[in-house]
């Protein structure tokens, strides 16, 4: 319990006395592989000071009104020279202000973490190094290529391909290196492919050696090149094989052929953009990670408060009056919860009003709150589909319904409910408005690299996203989570490719499985 005190107390809100540093390791690139301790340090930080090589999806974690600053560093291009790096975090946490700066992989290991934690140190400034797990490791792991294995190797010696360019001469023995047994793993070394195997060589190592490049290791985008340590620098030149990559020298690349388990995945190699909330975003991509793709988190729209908040209060505090209250989307939920949160301490102050949900997603908000669902679709997770629902359930003439949701959605359940004697209050628990800031770095990516699918969970992130003035890349796909949204697609003169037979997220990743499949 003295361990977790502390742990909330280092990374609580910052004061003018409180400012600390933290040099976190972001991991090789897959979100998953971030640790929790790194999590907890993007969620509390007033500013993120964040890398080319870190995970971009990480700024998701960041609090609301969190500074993000990029200063990305790769070959030929630097977004702010090392030094200046070193002054702005200084700068920064003398402020008083929590300061996250994200490295990748992890911050010590052939970064410039040491360098700038000396920096801290030597301002007198609190900092804390927060471990990550290398792309040394991590890319040959993902490739199927085990740094040491019983059969092959029980030695491991990394070293950087990229040292000081202001080096009259390297300080890499490479006599030593040749010799050394076991795997030999190094870094940030493709542009100096064709010197480093051939000092390796010239000092007696092996060509016929095994070896292997990953790039972009972890990432959907992985690429994997096998030669030998004799052919590899000529099948770089002759691939066009670019940097950032891991290479593995030794016996152990041959494992690749037995677990080779990442690029085997059913969608590995497709680009996938997904639209939802940036709040939303984070199911749909890990399902489509898990099955191998690379997605593209491109937000359309953002979530914000009613504009009659008071109105909206006052339905939520008379909730307990009504005999069904119906939520026809998860962003209805938390909305709603949030305010009743405000106005009760108790969860039985909803009283003895029965819940009705449009699907899966949004019914798994409510039993997160330990309250129980009494009537959803059975298959259609669709407006129309309730409304059948709540008919075939009981005689809705003179029932009292209090329905949450957008302030666009569509009438159709009130109209209907209304229609059949029921006495309908409408809950607008929250507007979506188009997203302008967070999407900027994925926009730049899809106009750059282009996309095999996009997918569209309703039809709002449709329309925002055509408002955004973007072309779909050729030979883009569209994949749409139901009929509503599909109406959407198609009213932009659109075709949709994928459809979800269940109007859910599980179920629009099954069809895009299935359809990739084919």
């Amino acid at each position: 319990m003295k361990a977790a005190f502390l742990m909330a107390s280092s990374l609580s809100p910052s004061t003018s006395s409180s400012g600390i540093c933290y040099l976190v390791g972001a991991g090789p690139g897959d979100p998953g592989l971030l640790t929790i301790k790194g999590k907890e340090c993007i969620e509390a930080a007033d500013v993120l000071v964040y890398d080319y090589l870190s995970n971009n999806d990480f700024l998701r974690y960041a609090k609301e009104g969190a500074e993000k600053i990029y200063v990305g560093k790769k070959a030929g291009d630097h977004a702010l020279p090392q030094d200046q790096i070193n002054a702005l975090i200084v700068k920064l946490t003398r402020e008083g202000k929590i300061v996250t700066r994200l490295k990748g992989g992890d911050p010590v290991l052939f970064g410039r973490g040491a360098e700038e934690a000396a920096e801290l140190a030597e301002a007198g400034v609190r900092f804390e190094i927060v471990p990550g797990i290398t792309s040394a490791i991590a890319a040959p792991a993902y490739a199927g290529i085990p740094v040491t294995h019983r059969d092959h190797a029980s030695q491991l010696t990394i070293f950087t391909g990229h040292e000081d360019p202001s080096k009259s001469e390297t300080s890499l023995d490479y006599a030593k290196l040749a010799m050394a047994e076991g795997t030999k793993v190094f870094l940030m070394g493709v542009e100096r492919m064709a010197e480093i195997t051939g000092e390796l060589m010239k000092h007696g190592a092996d060509p016929e050696t095994p070896m292997a490049l990953v790039r972009w290791g972890t990432h959907g985008k992985q690429q994997t090149l096998v030669a030998t340590l004799g052919t590899m620098a000529r099948r770089v030149e002759e691939t066009s094989f670019k940097a950032p990559a891991v290479a593995v020298v030794g016996n152990v690349v041959k494992e690749r052929e037995r677990i080779n388990w990442f690029e085997s995945r059913p969608l590995f190699g497709k680009k996938i953009v997904v639209t939802r909330t940036r709040q939303q975003v984070g199911v749909l991509s890990r399902m489509l990670r898990d099955l191998g793709a690379d997605v593209i988190e491109l937000p359309t729209i953002r979530i914000t408060e009613p504009k009659d908040r008071l109105g909206f209060g006052q339905l939520v505090q008379d909730c307990h009056t009504y005999e069904w209250i119906i939520f026809t989307s998860p962003n209805g939920v938390d909305a709603f919860f949030r305010m009743f949160d405000k106005l009760y301490n108790d969860a039985r102050s909803i009283g003895g009003a029965r819940i009705a949900c449009i699907g899966p997603g949004t019914a798994e908000k409510v039993r997160a709150r330990h309250l129980a669902v009494d009537l959803m679709p059975e298959k259609d997770f669709v407006a129309e589909g309730l409304i059948k629902a709540l008919g075939n359930h009981q005689n809705m003439e003179n029932v009292s319904v209090l329905w949450v949701k957008a302030e666009e959605t569509r009438e159709v359940i009130a109209k209907e409910l209304t229609r059949m004697g029921a006495i309908v209050d409408e809950a607008i628990a929250y507007r979506t408005v188009p997203e302008k800031e967070d999407n900027l770095e994925a926009l730049a990516r899809l106009k750059k690299e282009g996309a095999d699918m996009i997918t569209f969970t309703s039809a709002s992130t449709v329309d925002h996203f055509m408002d955004l003035g973007v072309p779909l890349p050729e030979g883009c796909k569209v994949a749409s989570i139901g009929p509503v949204t599909s109406q959407a697609v198609k009213k932009h003169g659109l075709s949709v490719d994928v459809s979800a037979t269940q109007h859910s997220i599980p179920g629009l990743v099954e069809a895009i499985s299935r359809y990739w499949a084919r």
